[in-house]
């Protein structure tokens, strides 16, 4: 896609780029044009920060079902694939939206609003959806970030030397994910963080990601002595997932409000963990905000 068809905003000491179609962030970069999202290398993932919409996650056999009605729906939902329109716009800030459409409605059987909003303000990325329930009766769904941070980050740190601190000690178990379904195994295991802090390494990712369902954080910053650090909060999804392809150039650390399905559930997607409602008329945002912090 042609650079003129991407949206910049800036801030003088920040950059983004943002592609209308999901309403992706591809690139952030600093006053010295250094780059702290992906490479997307094809030989790894070629996403950058697909937002994730009704679902996070994979469903069993791609279905769910509502009311005894099954539909078929591909693993994250359709958000990350759809091409949202520009309804407010400025130098530093950016509204995208999506609404249901007839398309939608044959494989999510709701009326929908969801509103991504990018505003830049000094070494501060916020970004905020909104999803809004302009229809009748209940709106189910579940939201999830999936930033894919460059790993390193810039400035000259050592890949092995990045960390990721917890804003809290997180001793609870984990969970992973069966790699041949994309569901979610029955039993947690011990949580690789010390304290609160996590060693990130590719072979902790050859199962996957690593999945925190009751998290206590709601902040962490990612980076390494020496090099530049990001501070990112996320105060309004209760769930956590960290992933890359072993062995890539990223690392994506994506608040969740819900996860893929359970191995074998086959209940009502009200039922799904992590599925909220909201009642006619009704509102839900969540918040991530990125910090560079510099390494000058």
């Amino acid at each position: 896609m042609a650079d003129m068809e991407f949206v910049t905003i800036s801030s003088g000491d920040l950059t983004a780029r943002i592609n209308p179609l999901g309403a992706e962030l591809w690139s952030l970069t600093d006053r010295q044009g250094r780059e702290y999202m992906t490479d997307a290398d094809p030989a790894f993932w070629t996403g950058h920060a697909p937002l994730l919409f009704p679902i996070v996650g994979a469903l069993n056999g791609d279905r769910y079902r509502i009311d005894g009605q099954e539909y078929e729906l591909a693993k994250h939902g359709f958000a990350r694939r759809s091409m949202f329109e520009i309804v407010e716009a400025g130098p530093a800030h950016v509204r995208f939206r999506l609404t249901d459409s007839d398309a939608t409605r044959r494989i999510y059987p709701f009326a929908f609003v969801l509103d991504m909003a990018f505003r830049l303000s000094g070494t501060e990325l916020h970004m905020q959806a909104t999803v809004t329930n302009p229809g009748e009766e209940a709106l189910p769904f579940s939201f999830g970030f999936h930033p894919a941070f460059a790993w390193p980050l810039p400035g000259g740190a050592a890949k092995s030397d990045h960390v990721i601190a917890f804003e809290h000690d997180e001793p609870q178990p984990i969970r992973r994910i069966e790699p041949e379904t994309g569901l979610v195994l029955p039993e947690p295991v011990r949580t690789p963080v010390e304290g609160h802090l996590l060693h990130p390494e590719a072979s902790q990712f050859e199962a996957d990601a690593l999945i925190w369902d009751h998290l206590a954080s709601r902040s962490l910053t990612f980076g390494a002595a020496g090099g530049a650090q990001l501070a990112i909060a996320f105060p309004d999804t209760p769930m956590l997932g960290i992933w890359q392809k072993p062995g890539a150039g990223y690392l994506c650390i994506e608040p969740w409000q819900g996860i893929a399905d359970p191995l074998g559930f086959t209940g009502d997607y009200r039922e799904k963990p992590g599925v909220i409602s909201l009642q006619a008329g009704e509102a839900r945002s969540f918040r991530m905000d990125v910090a560079a912090l510099s390494a000058d």
